[in-house]
């Protein structure tokens, strides 16, 4: 799907600004727990990225991190 990997190619806070339309769509409320609580979980990290708490980084360099700490 060409959308989707335009989407994941683009910067950390253009993601969020993307996908928070998405997550408080009024589909959101015929979900089940699970998805509900993602969502919350999402807008958790979208907020903890807007007020400077964490500092997003790169897909790339964040899975260079793990593999790096696995060996």
């Amino acid at each position: 799907m060409q959308a989707t990997t335009e989407a994941v190619e683009l910067p950390s806070e253009s993601k969020v600004r993307l996908a928070e339309p998405l997550v408080e769509s009024p589909e959101a409320d015929d979900i089940g727990p699970l998805k509900a609580a993602w969502i919350i979980e999402a807008k958790r990290r979208r907020d903890d990225v807007r007020s400077g708490r964490v500092e997003p980084i790169a897909g790339e360099d964040a899975l260079k991190n793990v593999r790096d700490s696995l060996t």
